[in-house]
């Protein structure tokens, strides 16, 4: 079994916006075309123009109606993948050592050389953030794209997860969640963020803030005494094309 470090240098991690997130899926496919995209386009890994399609997204967007209980219902759109948990279950399960948690960074990773494809980590996993590839036979996790925040051949602008780089509503963010003073802390302090169900005991690293209350309906008595009157007649351009009409 692997055993996770006792304490992390950094906490890296994804803060989630719903209030902000729109459902586009853009963070989807982002994610699939840089993670495991084969035929330049981000296509299921097998049968994928078929009537069964199947394969592995490392991050997925689930839609939910919710009706408070004095306001309007609205939709909220759910980004989940790897929440990168401190006392992460899958990776204790581990009967290879495949899976990890760095000390430097808190990411948690999946080698695939040692992987066998047993499934005990997506058992474990209370999020259902862990898929299972069939055509290499590994478990597959979101990585924050790590080929990605450490490329020195990348401009800094894009050292960030393909995720985050391509969100057009701004509702995802990118930091050291272990630093009080990054930005990320500070928006996770401002907004009252919050861990995905925290009773699990997992500690997960990403945050999630939530939306904001919309608008309620009221009811609005209209006073007709004060209504704008319609005009009954045209005028200007449109009187004079009325009438010109009319000798037609």
């Amino acid at each position: 079994m692997t055993q996770l470090p006792t304490s992390t240098d950094k906490k890296l991690g994804l803060v989630i916006d719903l209030d902000t997130c729109v459902g586009c899926h853009a963070c989807v496919i982002s994610c699939k075309g840089w993670n495991t995209e084969n035929y330049g386009a981000p296509l299921s890994d097998m049968d994928a123009y078929g009537e069964n399609p199947s394969g592995t997204f490392l991050n997925r967007v689930h839609s939910f109606e919710v009706q408070p209980d004095n306001g309007c219902a609205q939709t909220i759109h759910f980004p989940k993948s790897c929440l990168h948990c401190e006392d992460a279950p899958c990776v204790t399960v581990c009967p290879t050592g495949a899976s990890y948690k760095r000390s430097e960074d808190g990411i948690v990773l999946v080698n695939e050389d040692a992987c066998i494809g047993c499934g005990l980590c997506a058992w474990a996993c209370p999020y259902g953030a862990r898929e299972l590839d069939k055509a290499a036979g590994v478990m597959k996790k979101c990585t924050l794209c790590i080929d990605r925040i450490y490329n020195e051949n990348l401009p800094e602008v894009d050292r960030i997860p393909s995720c985050v780089r391509t969100c057009p509503a701004g509702a995802r963010h990118f930091g050291d969640l272990g630093d009080p003073n990054s930005d990320v802390s500070k928006l996770v302090a401002e907004r009252g963020g919050m861990d995905l169900m925290p009773e699990q005991g997992t500690k997960p690293v990403n945050k999630y803030l939530p939306p904001r209350p919309k608008d309620t309906l009221q009811d609005v008595d209209a006073d007709t005494t004060t209504m704008t009157p319609i005009a009954t007649e045209a005028t200007g351009f449109l009187g004079w094309l009325d009438k010109a009409l009319e000798k037609l």
